[in-house]
Parts: C-alpha cells; structure tokens; sequence
C-alpha cells in the first residue's frame, strides 16, 4: 500500500506482480528500440511514424501475450496445465478463469493514456494493469460465463480508508446499474464486526442501502442481491426488501465444507500467536500503535495522532504471517494477514473463501462468471490477492478508479448484448 494506497511501480520482491513485471519487460524493447529521444528536436513527422511503428510493435505483443493465455486455458482443460507456455515463462502466473482480449484492450487504453506515442516514458505498471483490466471487462461483458457476481473490496475499492460510503458517491448508481443487469453485488470487507444486527456495516454502506431501498427501477428480487461479507468470509448479511436493510444470515445456509472442520481451539490459538507476534514487534520496533483483539481478527492500530510508516506495518506483516505459516494451527486454519495502510490484521479466513461462499449461497456460480474488483493484489500482505483463485479480477488504485472500470463493465454488457440483438435479428 502508497500514500492514498496508488498502485506504485514494484520495488520489493513481496510488491511486485510477476505477469505485469514480465509484459512490462516484453514492451521496454521496442519502446527501446524506437523511443527517439530527439523527437521533440525533429519534429512532428518523425514523432508521428515512430509512434505508428511502436503501436504496432506493443499490439503485436499484447497479441502474442494473449494466445498464451489462451495456451494455459486450453492446457488446464486438458488437465495439462504444466505444459502451458506462460508457466514456464512466469513461474508465477495464476489462475486464468476467461480468455482475455489484450490486443484490444491495448487499443483502449492507448487512446486514453497515450502510450505509444511516448517517447521518454516506457510502458508502466499502471499502463499494463488497466490494460489487463480492461481486457478482464471485456471478456466478461461479452457473455462469457455469463457475469453473475460482482465482489468488492470496501475501503480504498469503494471509499477511501476508514471511511463510509456516502449518498453522493459516484460509485453508487453504478452499482444500481450492475443489480438492474441481474448481476449480484458482494462487497467483500476485511471490517469485521460480530454484531448480528449488522450496525456497523448499516453505518459505512448507508448511501449504498438508502439508493437500493428507495429505487423504483430495482426489482424485489435484484434488491436482495445485495450483499456483504464482513471479517473476509466469517459474517454475512443480506438486503431485506421488507425491513429495508442488511439482515444477518445464519452462518449454515453459506459456510464452506472446508470452513466446517475448522476447530474453535484451533482459530483461537492461531489469534493468540499473532497477537504475540504483534506485540513483540511493538515492543521491538516501538511502534505506536494499540493492539485490537475481535472475535475473528486480530491486529495493531495507531494510537490518536499518531501513525505508524508503511516500512514497519510491512515488518509486521512478514513476521507475523511467517510465524504463523510454520505453526501446527496455521496449518490447519486459513488466514489472512495484511497491511491496510495504516494499521495491520490478521484475519480467520480470506477473500478467496468469502468470494467462494458467496458463490455457493447464490446457486453454484464459477469463477469465470466471478469478478472481485480491489485495490489489494501484492502477493503479501495483500487481502484481495488470494481472490484470484476464485474469481476474474480487476486491481484499482483508488475509489475513481473503480467507478471508472464498473462504467465500463455496464459499457461492455450493453455493447456486447446490442451486438448479439443485431446478429440475431439478420438470421
């Protein structure tokens, strides 16, 4: 996580992100090859063909990048997913659940971001990652599938940290798009409160609840599509047409089987080893921070005023998470321990498991039909990254961000859905 959590270029090897780091190294040649640093003494003419030539060459790549895809997709359905090309190239690539159209995608982005006609400035981390997040919309938007679940992160996704999702939020009526489309909506929170009354929750989505208790365009049945899993994937509630907003759902008619074998001596010695762990780093780095312990979760806040840097939340994190990985109860229990930028947790449970439970309460839903949008995908430390291996996704830097890609996700659907009305309408 950055100043105001921005998706920064990877400095340390916990931060970076292997297939963007290995498609960036792919498009620094020709930008090498034809950056020509004295375009700017040259002239326009010379400018404008040696950005032709570099689109080409970037579009040419990003096409290649996704036959790839298309190569481990078509391996994992022959049960050869060791034979993919892309896994031998980055070892570690994850899990693709669609096609992705790159080549296209890069058309998109290029025309926002100027990214071949820049001559100084190599392809970035941010140019790639809404490069791949666009070609994720696209696939999604074009029926493969189809969409049925949308997932969010709350803060920095939705609202920035430690705030609430307020009535004017842009965000807001996109979401009322995404539920008047039959596509559920999950907001997947690190928060978690253990009140079954859900207050909290109510508190921080009030906007969100309000705008789909009063709309007229939503159905009673897209109302109740609305949902929240708190605590990662320990609590959930549910939007109730008839009380006009969050109701708890008991936790047997949504918990994993393999969440079922999870002991409650076990859950609680794993807390009491983290919050060990955090306390000795307290005392050892003397952090200013107040130790919280909740039903689920433990972690380490700063105290009134003061805060603690990121150097030393990143610390926390790695030694706690170590610990617990070689501990008999971290063996037996799943967990999620990560920076949120000014504090650090350690959750029961993760995002992986909470999009999949959402998964199996609204009917068997796949991860291809699945996209979990977050600002959380550094391989540690990170409590969006083990979405990944349940759903499509799409990494945002910030709240405008997400209001952006789900614009364009509503773009994709009503594009994709008037194409196949065209085709259907010829026959």
């Amino acid at each position: 996580m950055t100043t105001k959590y921005r998706v920064e270029y990877a400095l340390k090897s916990h931060r970076r992100d292997g297939f963007i780091e290995w498609i960036k190294g792919l498009l620094a040649v020709p930008f090498v090859l034809h950056s020509e640093p004295a375009a700017y003494i040259q002239g326009v003419e010379s400018w404008t063909e040696a950005t032709k030539i570099t689109r080409q060459q970037y579009a040419a790549i990003m096409s290649d990048v996704e036959q790839l895809v298309e190569d481990q997709l078509e391996n994992e359905r022959k049960g050869t997913p060791h034979l993919a090309k892309i896994r031998h190239l980055v070892p570690s690539i994850g899990t693709f659940f669609t096609k992705l159209p790159l080549e296209e995608a890069f058309y998109v982005q290029d025309a926002k971001r100027s990214i071949s006609c820049r001559r100084l400035v190599s392809p970035s981390f941010n140019d790639i990652r809404l490069i791949l997040n666009t070609a994720q919309t696209m696939a999604l938007a074009s029926g493969i599938g189809p969409l049925k679940l949308v997932t969010l992160d709350g803060d920095v996704t939705l609202y920035e940290d430690g705030e609430s999702l307020a009535r004017d939020n842009p965000v807001i009526p996109v979401l009322i798009e995404i539920l008047k489309r039959d596509i559920a909506i999950g907001i997947v929170t690190a928060a978690g409160y253990a009140d079954t009354s859900g207050t909290r929750y109510k508190e921080r989505l009030e906007g969100l609840l309000v705008a789909v208790h009063d709309s007229t365009e939503l159905t009673p049945a897209q109302k109740r599509n609305m949902l929240v899993m708190g605590g990662e994937s320990n609590f959930l509630f549910r939007f109730s047409v008839d009380s006009g907003t969050l109701v708890y759902v008991d936790r047997e008619e949504w918990v994993l089987p393999e969440m079922e074998t999870w002991a409650e001596d076990d859950i609680q010695k794993l807390l009491d080893l983290a919050e060990e762990v955090i306390t000795s780093c307290q005392h050892v780095m003397n952090l200013n921070g107040e130790i919280i312990r909740k039903d689920r979760a433990v972690g380490i806040i700063p105290l009134p005023g003061k805060s603690m840097i990121r150097e030393d939340l990143e610390e926390v994190v790695l030694g706690t998470q170590r610990r617990l990985e070689f501990s008999e109860c971290g063996r037996k229990i799943n967990f999620c321990a990560f920076n949120g930028g000014s504090d650090v947790w350690v959750d029961i449970g993760d995002k992986r498991l909470g999009v999949k439970a959402l998964q199996r309460y609204l009917g068997k839903i796949s991860g291809r039909q699945t996209l979990h949008v977050g600002d959380q995908f550094a391989s540690i430390g990170a409590n969006d990254y083990k979405a990944r291996l349940a759903a499509c996704t799409v990494w945002v830097a910030d709240p405008d961000e997400t209001v952006d890609a789900l614009r364009e996700l509503c773009g994709y659907i009503d594009k994709y859905a008037a194409k196949r009305l065209k085709q259907e309408a010829k026959k």
